[in-house]
């Protein structure tokens, strides 16, 4: 209105300063929108488990092998290494993250600080309360349907969740394997994903260990496995056949699935196959392209946009923080 008054570009008009103090309601029923998050563009946290983002995803639509429904997403602030935990209700999240925190601050000899995650039930209940009152933990809760708030923890699920999806349609083993793909790929992509503020790897910043990627073989291969275990005859044969399906976390061993026993098992004394194509089995239980898994993951990522200056953020889409909510 000013412009048209000012440059005359209009007849009609009387020539007064026109104000718009933002109290018309009608407006804003027309015009509001989200509120903006701006780039946070230097970190203040500058030790590890200062600050941990947390993110539960689920419920899946296929049990994992172990009948989990629910992954439990954990990323330390400082150098972005995460841990996977896998649960088969949301009732076992307060024990797992209670057992969690105090195991890694014994190993790090660090101390958890903050705790951000988004305001469910799970994160938020009388145990959760009494455990971070207890150790001093401050707690940071994302507004309701306002995913973008507790982006790294969001981020960190969308990377591995596109990871896991590639895994399973290239290795073309069934959806049941998606909690193993999940532990592998936040294995390895601890080990290779690099932080471009200070140019190591996420593992080499948590551990001050530069990583060995020599022993790495591809997810999904055909292995044969030695029978440690079993009394076999003379004539009876010495190995099983399996898939490669990731890697300890306790010990210096492969985690395989036994085709005979049906079972996923760690053991060292396996032959890879690398070479030998893998064959897609029938059945609904083989669901290998990437839009099946979407859908049998029950997982919507959010989309990257812009950041928050209070919360570092991207903007999610409405689709995803209803998902979320959903589930």
């Amino acid at each position: 209105m000013n412009t048209l008054v000012k440059g005359n570009l209009v007849r009609g008009l009387p020539s007064k300063l026109f104000e718009n103090d933002q109290t018309c309601v009608t407006y804003q029923k027309g015009k509001q929108h989200r509120t903006s998050y701006k780039t946070k563009t230097k970190n203040s946290i500058s030790l590890p488990l200062r600050l941990l983002h947390m993110d539960l995803f689920g419920l899946t639509f296929v049990k994992s092998l172990m009948k989990k429904m629910y992954c439990l997403v954990v990323t330390d602030d400082y150098n972005r290494f995460t841990w996977v935990f896998f649960l088969a209700n949301k009732d076992k999240n307060s024990g797992i993250l209670k057992s969690f925190i105090t195991g890694i601050e014994n190993l790090v000899d660090h101390k958890v600080k903050v705790i951000r995650c988004d305001n469910r039930t799970e994160f938020e209940n009388r145990e959760m309360n009494n455990f971070c009152e207890m150790k001093g933990i401050l707690r940071q809760f994302s507004v309701a349907r306002t995913p973008q708030q507790n982006e790294v923890a969001e981020r960190r699920n969308r990377t591995l969740i596109e990871a896991v999806k590639t895994m399973l349609a290239d290795s073309k083993l069934p959806t049941t394997f998606w909690a193993e793909t999940v532990s592998t790929a936040c294995y390895v992509q601890n080990k290779v994903l690099v932080v471009k503020t200070h140019n190591k790897t996420l593992y080499e910043l948590f551990h001050d260990i530069t990583p060995t990627l020599s022993f790495m073989r591809p997810f999904g291969c055909h292995v044969t496995i030695l029978n440690t275990i079993d009394l076999l005859g003379k004539f009876d044969g010495k190995v099983d056949e399996g898939f490669f399906v990731g890697y300890s976390l306790n010990s210096k061993s492969f985690r395989v699935f036994n085709s005979r026993t049906k079972i996923v098992e760690e053991n060292l004394h396996i032959r890879f196959s690398e070479s030998t194509p893998n064959v897609v089995g029938s059945g609904l239980d083989w669901l290998f392209d990437i839009d099946a898994l979407t859908r049998t993951m029950n997982y919507e990522p959010i989309v990257t946009s812009i950041q928050s200056n209070g919360f570092v953020g991207t903007k999610a889409s409405d689709n995803a923080g209803q998902a979320r909510k959903d589930t």
